[in-house]
């Protein structure tokens, strides 16, 4: 098997698991709370029901751990456990219709953790295999298509789960996310794993020091900061279209979609833009690029301009999780790869809980616009940082 058919491989297994799980991820943050109150479950039993769901999620990082240091069934450090976690989550969703939440409520609850299980191991061990397989020049691509197909699939799957919720077919629903999974099952098959190690990425200790590095503490730092205002430029602008431009509910659902498809251009576009520019220029670019947006965000009054707005919103999103994730790549320490990306990843969850609760004081104390022209100051804040990522990491640059 030549080179280039292997490398064709891996990209769409890349894509085609970020698919899958840009639908799971689209189910749980917007249609399960509708899916349980179809059988009249209290908010308070839907609160501690999500609450319990987001454990798998929080042991990623634990997933990732053990992928490192266990070659499972000798079979290798990923294809194993990718595998796994897609026929555990493929499996459970198509029980979950048949148990009723409210009559059956033990079984679903095992089942929907089982489901959120399954995708946390096939995620955070695709990642580990992603950087043990992509050579640095192709990391901004396999970002690009990571973050494109994930964004993809929440426009395709929002539409047509709204469809089957509306009808009554929410078994459809799940059916959909199992069917979803065959491609990257089928693809998992088909790409080779590394079934011995070399020696620079065995599993070490000694590895567990990288995270002391000043360089990647910096970019932590990054990690925790701009996804703190740009998730929350993100979470806001329903809110600002239909409250502050009067725009209607159903209309505002389209712009969302264009701000999909932004997101998917963005990531798609932001990999290719990395080899072309390189990562210092890449970063900064995605900084001040997205700052700007964020101004004329804030100054736009009308509808119609909006619709190219809330693309430009999309699309510098979709760039700059790209160059940070690829970059995210590059500070990996391959000996404990899928551990250390895992930490990185869980850093800007911090940011973004922070940020949803800044966004709500500054929309409440100075309005909306203010609050956009504030996420675009912090943007153009961490220039200095990057720039002193980049300063001790000067090997990075291009």
């Amino acid at each position: 098997m030549n080179a280039s058919s292997e490398r064709t491989k891996r990209l769409a297994l890349f894509a085609a698991v970020y698919f899958v799980e840009g639908a799971v991820l689209t189910y749980f943050s917007s249609f399960n709370i509708l899916y349980l109150r179809s059988f009249d479950l209290s908010f308070k039993l839907i609160g501690i029901i999500s609450a319990i769901a987001m454990v798998p999620f929080i042991l990623k990082i634990l997933i990732g751990y053990l992928s490192d240091r266990v070659n499972l069934f000798h079979r290798g450090h990923r294809k194993p456990y990718i595998i796994i976690g897609l026929i555990v989550q493929t499996v459970a969703f198509l029980c979950v219709p048949l148990f009723n939440p409210r009559d059956q409520f033990v079984p679903y609850m095992v089942l929907i953790i089982l489901a959120a299980l399954g995708m946390s191991t096939y995620d955070t061990t695709t990642d580990g295999y992603s950087i043990d397989t992509t050579p640095e020049t192709d990391r901004g691509l396999v970002q690009g298509l990571m973050v494109g197909g994930r964004a993809l699939s929440a426009i395709v799957t929002a539409v047509l789960m709204g469809i089957f919720a509306g009808k009554g077919h929410w078994d459809y629903n799940f059916y959909m996310i199992a069917v979803f999974a065959l491609p990257a099952l089928v693809l998992i098959f088909l790409v080779k794993d590394q079934a011995v190690r070399p020696a620079e990425a065995k599993y070490s200790k000694e590895a567990l020091r990288s995270f002391r590095d000043v360089s990647y503490l910096m970019f932590a730092l990054l990690g925790l900061l701009y996804p703190l205002a740009l998730y929350s430029t993100e979470g806001m602008i329903s809110a600002y279209l239909n409250e502050s431009l009067k725009i209607d509910l159903t209309t505002v659902g389209y712009y969302t979609a264009v701000y999909g498809i932004g997101v998917v251009v963005g990531g798609v576009t932001g990999g290719s833009l990395m080899k072309k520019l390189g990562r210092r220029n890449s970063l900064l670019g995605a900084a001040v690029v997205t700052a700007v947006v964020t101004f004329v965000l804030a100054a736009t009054k009308s509808p119609l301009l909006m619709w190219a707005i809330v693309f430009l919103v999309g699309f510098v999103f979709g760039d700059y999780e790209t160059v940070y994730f690829a970059m995210g790549m590059d500070f990996t320490d391959p000996r404990i790869a899928a551990f250390m990306f895992s930490v990185t990843m869980a850093v800007g969850n911090f940011g973004i809980a922070a940020g949803s609760s800044l966004a709500g004081v500054l929309v409440d104390s100075v309005g909306f616009a203010w609050m956009f022209i504030i996420f675009g100051i912090i943007h153009l804040a961490l220039l200095p940082l990057i720039l002193a990522i980049f300063k001790r990491k000067p090997e990075m640059v291009k």
